[in-house]
């Protein structure tokens, strides 16, 4: 008998007294609670959403769509960056300004490889204006999720007001939940029990998020 066969069991053995006309689970538990808390137009949600970035010291820029690829260059000229991972369905007009040397999205590179790229810019999946969380969830324009998690910079492109959303139900409604779905709120960071906050642990130490408009 197989793990699974044994688990299976195990459940018919606690349903074996459950009545035939019982609600199922999803129906029997109410769902009358609030999706987002009060009203906002779309210029607020978005506001609110670079408010919260910046307060979880993400650094926020706004951009409209032709000034993008002089704001990134810009942004990696600042870094000093002299390599960038680019995910495969990078818009290529994002970049064409940009002096760089491209790092391509490769299944055989190695952490090592990847932690001696100096920057990665993506696209996004989602944001939620509420908690001030970017999702990735692996798209052509995100790319792998590792190329995220060890480069020391990332500088990801929301467009807005597409892919900003409210809250954190609506952004679920737009995900596939059997994508790899990376959910980021800030650069990474933690603190130990003196309360001393260390970035960079588990992800990169710089978040640069750009919200652009008419992309």
């Amino acid at each position: 008998m197989s793990s699974r066969d044994r688990i299976l069991g195990r459940v018919r053995r606690a349903l074996a007294d459950v009545p035939d006309g019982e609600l199922p689970y999803e129906e029997s538990v109410a769902r009358a609670y609030a999706r987002e808390h009060g009203e906002r137009t779309t210029e607020q949600t978005v506001d609110l959403l670079a408010e919260n970035l910046a307060d979880y010291r993400a650094i926020v820029h706004r951009c409209a769509a032709a000034d993008l690829p002089e704001l990134l260059t810009r942004l990696l000229a600042r870094r000093g960056a002299r390599t960038v991972l680019v995910p495969p369905g990078l818009p290529p007009h994002w970049l064409a300004a940009a002096d760089p040397v491209r790092v391509h999205d490769r299944a055989a590179s190695t952490p090592h490889e990847l932690d001696e790229v100096d920057s990665v810019v993506t696209g996004c999946a989602v944001a939620v204006a509420e908690t001030g969380t970017i999702v990735l969830d692996g798209s052509p324009d995100q790319g792998r999720r590792r190329i995220t998690l060890v480069p020391d910079h990332h500088v990801c492109v929301v467009r807005v007001p597409d892919q900003v959303v409210s809250c954190v139900p609506g952004a679920l409604e737009r995900l596939d939940p059997a994508r790899p779905l990376t959910w980021i709120s800030g650069p990474s960071a933690t603190s130990d029990i003196e309360l001393d906050r260390v970035e960079g642990v588990h992800g990169p130490r710089t978040l640069e998020v750009v919200l652009v408009s008419g992309e």
